[in-house]
């Protein structure tokens, strides 16, 4: 599989998908092209585009949760930092990722809970 060629079909396959769930791609097309160049490498080495940036477990029903792109699965904790948690998907309205917050799962569950 060609690397290059594979990044550019997720890329066109992921963008009708985020758009409609309000995201769009970072603007740092660097950070964009790395990412999307490790989950083809996981793709490769474990047969789905994973996360780059989340821990894979071995539990099926687990891991097919970081199937990029997961913002369904993780739609709150991401719709709170404005992004996903690796900063390939941003809100479209987002001009300056790094000004984001990165929230940690556990953080953010303890402000669901004070609500």
């Amino acid at each position: 599989m060609d690397t290059e060629k594979r990044k550019e079909q997720l890329r066109n396959m992921f963008q009708p998908l985020i758009e409609s769930l309000g995201y769009k791609y970072s603007p740092d097309e660097e950070l964009v092209d790395f990412l999307l160049e490790q989950e083809v490498n996981l793709e490769k080495e474990k047969g789905s585009p994973y996360c780059p940036c989340q821990g894979l477990t071995g539990e099926r029903e687990h891991d097919m949760k970081l199937v990029c792109p997961c913002i369904p699965f993780h739609r709150e904790h991401f719709d709170a930092m404005r992004r996903c948690w690796c900063g390939l998907y941003v809100h479209k309205d987002v001009d300056n990722p790094d000004d984001l917050p990165q929230i940690s799962r556990k953080e953010f569950e303890q402000s669901r809970n004070k609500e």
